[in-house]
């Protein structure tokens, strides 16, 4: 049933405002001045492990960037590498090291022609420059600008973001709602964002207060509420 419920309850669009940033503010502040044009740098480098938050930041970077009327473009790594138009201004790639030998060679020269422009590159891979499994020119580049670790948030801090979101939407969290979350769901941010969405919506529409019962109640019913009435 949960499985089924976050195929339906999808989480909000990546964005760095629903980013929750925890030990990666400076990184956060980093990707608002890069996407402002208040920063002078122009290639960064993220790693870490699967579920950190590297792949909402990458999205987040390019939806800010395409409001910004910056032609930015995401790209997953794996797969055949897509026509790249000449307009591109902003690449966004994530999960370097599954990059074959074709596609880093694509991504070189795309890399090369973006920095020649003073385009924008932000990648992201599993591991920092030099321990991954690269054409060693494509390591080094990959190095010229600044490289960040991002660090998966804390249990605390994952129960802070969502009491943050639950403010947002004007309604408070118990303690025990989010201890529940936390032990019996899915454990990325975003996955429980949009349980704490939906658990929201099924709140206004039976007019109840948002509990441990009624929660079990929406996670044993199997199905994602619609918008409230």
């Amino acid at each position: 049933m949960k499985q089924l419920l976050l195929a339906l309850v999808p989480g909000p669009e990546p964005s760095l405002e629903n980013f929750f940033p925890g030990r990666n503010a400076e990184l956060h502040a980093t990707l608002h001045a890069v996407i402002s044009g208040a920063s002078a740098e122009r290639c960064l480098y993220l790693w870490g492990q699967p579920g950190c938050g590297r792949t909402h930041l990458l999205k987040a970077t390019e939806a800010a960037l395409r409001v910004r009327g910056v032609p930015a473009r995401y790209l997953p790594a794996a797969g055949p590498w897509p026509e790249m138009p000449d307009e591109v201004a902003a690449l966004l790639i994530d999960d370097v090291e599954c990059l074959d030998v074709p596609t880093q060679a694509a991504f070189f020269f795309v890399y090369n022609r973006l920095r020649e422009r003073r385009g924008i590159v932000v990648a992201a891979g599993n591991l920092p420059p030099a321990r991954l499994s690269l054409r060693p020119d494509l390591v080094t580049r990959l190095g010229w600008g600044l490289t960040y670790q991002v660090y998966a948030l804390s249990d605390a801090e994952k129960g802070q973001a969502l009491k943050t979101h639950a403010a947002a939407r004007a309604f408070e969290l118990p303690e025990e709602v989010i201890e529940y979350l936390l032990r019996h769901f899915q454990r990325d941010l975003p996955s429980l964002i949009g349980v704490l969405e939906a658990l929201d919506r099924y709140s206004m529409q039976t007019h109840r207060l948002i509990t441990v019962p009624l929660l079990r109640e929406l996670l044993q019913g199997g199905h994602a509420p619609g918008p409230p009435a």
